[in-house]
């Protein structure tokens, strides 16, 4: 039998220093002798007490009611301080036994629960039940997390990615949690999922084309025409990030796992009925929703669009761009010219609700009126002038002057000139309009040749002496007379003989009423008179020459004017 007297005092003491010193760092069991203020006075068993903060309670939801005698576990951190007391922790007893089961589920790969309590650089601190640890930002969620406020402060599944005790270093991850349950729950839907199923989705991502679509655990493609029954120019116009919608699975490849989705399928199909609706010829207002190079869209209604093709926005304003014309959101009566409801198109009208300029023109500006506009423009065949109703009307170059030639007639005009002008024809159909200028005077051809005749004798006046022939005018009308028939004589076929201003007796020949033209001839003239003198004082037979004949009719006139 072993006694006290087996042991020496040393040995009995250093036993009880080295029991006191290995307790150093490790968790025992302490009883709560009393509260004094912010301390509670806690025994350990040890020749001497420790005193520990009771805020370390409260801070991590443990009872604040303590009492004298409760037993709770603490960390011894250091056997005496200064005052001779044992040093105590209770956060640091918690975080011993948190990482003891920690390690537990770090080595059997399992779960663990913990809330988010805190932000740091890079991410957020949790508390592992004592226990703190790092969650990176990028491993809160699946996605980006903008606003992190409603996930503070609840209790979350975590997943331990890395531990090391030595440096007290936890890494979690709640994402890797809800990708498992992610996979899980895609297994499920992708063995359920059939075509014309309706569900419940997340906006995902949004790009130029569509928008993906979370159907939880795996995504599908809602595309911009799928979207909506009206015009969608692009997908933020109508969705947004993190926005709950409602979809139907339109198609569904189980090979590619490719997940086709609509949104406007829930909606009642607008272009139902609408041949019925919009008849051809009647009117209606709508908004332009897009203009292109060849014309503008126009809703008649949410779904229903149709085109005003450029040609049929204006009567008047051609090879213009359409924005030049309407501008988006505008809204603008049109009229419905075509409806093919199969291909679904509308094809509409905006000129027609204006009423065509040309038919305005006509009622109020028919053949014969006189009308007075600004000369727009002047071409190598007329004149182009400005009319009601921001039409234009041409004068031909040879509807300028009746006596001056097209070249020398438009000389007198110039752009932006204001001219009158006669209607002369309008053209409906091929939206023309003919103008006179020259018929706002009489036609001296038709006064001329009214009292002329074919065979008659007329003074006239030379105008201009070309080598050709002579230019000579009769009663306002310009003639020509050539060479040739300036004389019966050839030698006095000579335009040189004459000269402006000079009065010749010539013989009308020919009158052209489609050429304007009346024909002229002093040697048939000549000729006529010689036959008029041979009849009347002699014949070729008497032997008495054509000098002797014209001879004695002179000397004959003039004895009768002496008389």
């Amino acid at each position: 039998m072993v006694t006290a007297a087996d042991f020496s005092f040393e040995d009995l003491l250093n036993e009880a220093f080295a029991q006191e010193y290995t307790i150093e760092g490790s968790v025992v069991r302490g009883t709560i002798l009393r509260i004094d203020g912010d301390f509670a006075l806690v025994d350990v068993g040890l020749k001497s007490e420790g005193r520990i903060s009771t805020r370390e309670f409260s801070r991590h939801g443990d009872n604040t009611e303590l009492k004298a005698g409760d037993q709770i576990d603490v960390f011894v951190e250091r056997y005496e301080d200064k005052d001779g007391l044992i040093v105590l922790s209770r956060d640091k007893a918690r975080r011993e036994e948190a990482w003891n089961d920690l390690e537990k589920s770090f080595n059997d790969a399992q779960r663990v629960d913990g809330v988010i309590f805190g932000r740091v650089k890079g991410g957020f601190t949790v508390d592992l039940s004592g226990a703190v640890a790092f969650l990176p930002g990028s491993q809160v969620d699946i996605r980006p997390v903008r606003d992190i406020g409603p996930l503070m402060g609840q209790s979350q599944t975590f997943q331990i990615l890395k531990m090391d005790r030595a440096r007290g270093n936890i890494v979690v991850s709640r994402r890797a949690v809800l990708e498992e349950s992610r996979a899980e729950e895609r297994a499920k839907l992708m063995s359920g999922l059939k075509e014309g199923m309706i569900l419940d989705g997340v906006v995902k991502n949004i790009t130029d084309y569509g928008a993906f679509v979370d159907l939880g655990g795996v995504d599908g493609l809602l595309h911009v025409t799928d979207i909506s029954w009206k015009r969608v120019n692009h997908p933020s116009e109508a969705l947004t990030i993190g926005q709950t919608v409602k979809v139907q699975v339109i198609r569904f490849n189980a090979e590619t796992q490719r997940i086709s989705l609509g949104m406007k399928q829930l909606e009642a199909d607008p272009w139902d009925g609408v041949a019925a609706k919009y008849p051809q010829g009647t009117k209606f207002v709508g908004r332009v929703t897009n203009i292109t190079d060849y014309g503008a869209f126009v809703e008649l209604e949410a779904g229903v669009e149709g085109l005003v093709h450029v040609s049929e926005m204006s009567w008047t304003k051609k090879n213009i761009h359409p924005g030049k014309i309407v501008s988006t959101s505008q809204e603008v009566e049109v009229m419905i010219l075509d409806v093919d409801q199969e291909k679904r198109r509308i094809s509409l009208g905006l000129k027609q609700c204006a009423g065509n300029p040309w038919e305005t023109f006509a009622e109020q500006f028919p053949a014969g009126t006189e009308v007075e506009g600004e000369i727009k423009n002047i071409t190598e065949f007329g004149l182009f002038i400005g009319l009601p109703g921001d039409i234009d009307g041409m004068v031909h170059l040879s509807d300028l002057s009746w006596s001056e030639s097209a070249e020398e007639a438009v000389k007198a005009y110039s752009r932006g000139d204001v001219v009158k002008a006669k209607v002369l024809d309008v053209d409906i159909e091929k939206e023309r309009i003919s103008l006179g200028i020259k018929q706002l005077g009489d036609d001296p051809f038709a006064a001329a040749a009214s009292g002329m005749k074919k065979g008659t004798v007329v003074t006239a006046v030379v105008t201009a002496v070309q080598d050709n022939g002579i230019e000579v005018e009769v009663d306002g009308t310009v003639s020509f007379i050539r060479k040739s028939d300036l004389s019966r004589e050839r030698n006095d076929q000579r335009p040189e003989r004459f000269s402006v201003g000079d009065k010749i007796d010539a013989k009308v020949v020919s009158i052209d009423s489609k050429t304007r033209k009346i024909g002229l001839s002093i040697k048939a003239r000549e000729i006529e008179e010689e036959k008029q003198a041979m009849a009347e004082y002699g014949t070729a037979d008497s032997g008495a020459s054509l000098g002797d004949i014209l001879g004695a009719a002179l000397k004959q006139a003039q004895e009768a004017k002496g008389e």
